[in-house]
């Protein structure tokens, strides 16, 4: 019946555990919980992200339902709250399926002074906490995006040979890449990526994919070192995509050129116009600490504890019944 939750009381204590174990994590490890708004004046700029708005009735100003908490939680370590994390309730418009609720919920982190190495070690002792050990005893595997994209496609993720990548797509049977990544190097990665390396992953465990292409910097900061590499950091769990974090970029300048290119391409694509976060790059040109963060979705990792194959199996309601 409707009315009934979706998934079942095990799945709600399960869910229950997970929150339970991760604030003991953070709580030994000193890091400080806090709470940001669900709702704001600004939102992310992702050009493929749409967002839930709404209407202030004491105000004629448009307000968000938050995609993430990052802006107001780097407004926090700007102001210098220190080492800190959050759980709490993220939404994304139009998202539904497999992996998708428009409404889910997040564990976002961020340690002051910490690299994407000491990001990804933490990381891993976390879920390390969290996933049956009879089923996750191996360390998590570790490797380059770079390295994981040559090895199942023979592609240079750095150089982008149009030619080149059509062919591979062709030859795993997917000849619409063409028409829906044209020209766009991100795209192709992208396409590639969920269509062909992801599928390789299945039941492989945990993995920790870093160093993405510099075209793929979402707001991680690019390698002193290497301008055509972003310290960036993707989680898997037996080839599910759980987690995504960085070595935070901390220029409010290049910060604020990503969001014009951002906005750019909404625009190009029909997208809804969205203004750029004053707030959080002023927060910026004061001064953000050197800091690693990363974003976890909760649901996804209960589908990895739980061995369940639909989001809806681990929601008490999704939206179809919400």
């Amino acid at each position: 019946m409707d009315w009934q939750p979706a998934c079942s009381l095990e799945l709600m204590r399960l869910r229950a555990t997970v929150l339970r174990k991760i604030r003991e994590y953070f709580y030994a490890q000193q890091v400080m919980e806090v709470e940001t708004p669900v709702l704001g004046e600004f939102v992310g700029t992702d050009p493929y992200l749409d967002y839930f708005t709404s209407h202030y009735a004491l105000s004629d100003r448009l307000f968000y339902m938050q995609s993430s908490p990052e802006f107001a939680m780097k407004r926090l370590l700007a102001a210098g709250s220190g080492s800190i994390y959050q759980i709490g309730k993220a939404f994304r418009n139009g998202e539904s399926g497999r992996y998708h609720n428009p409404e889910f919920t997040i564990l976002e982190w961020y340690r002051v002074g910490f690299t994407l190495k000491q990001l990804m070690d933490d990381v891993e002792l976390l879920l390390g906490r969290l996933l049956p050990a009879v089923r996750f005893s191996k360390p998590a595997e570790r490797i380059r995006y770079v390295d994981i994209f040559a090895k199942h496609t023979g592609l240079d993720a750095l150089v982008f040979d149009a030619l080149k990548y059509q062919a591979v797509a062709v030859s795993h049977g997917l000849p619409e890449a063409q028409r829906l990544c044209a020209e766009d190097h991100a795209a192709w990665l992208d396409f590639l990526f969920s269509h062909i390396i992801q599928k390789q992953m299945a039941g492989q465990g945990v993995c920790l994919i870093y160093d993405y292409p510099a075209c793929l910097p979402s707001l991680a900061r690019l390698k002193p070192e290497n301008a055509l590499i972003t310290e960036r950091v993707e989680v898997f769990i037996e080839g599910m995509e759980v987690g995504n974090g960085f070595f935070e970029l901390a220029d409010a300048h290049e910060q604020t050129l990503r969001f014009t290119k951002d906005i750019a391409l909404r625009q190009l694509n029909g997208s809804a116009p969205i203004a750029k976060d004053w707030r959080f790059l002023a927060a910026l040109q004061s001064g953000l600490p050197d800091c690693a963060g990363i974003a976890i979705g909760i649901d996804r990792l209960l589908m990895a504890i739980g061995q369940k194959n639909h989001i809806n199996d681990v929601l008490a309601f999704p939206i179809e019944s919400a």
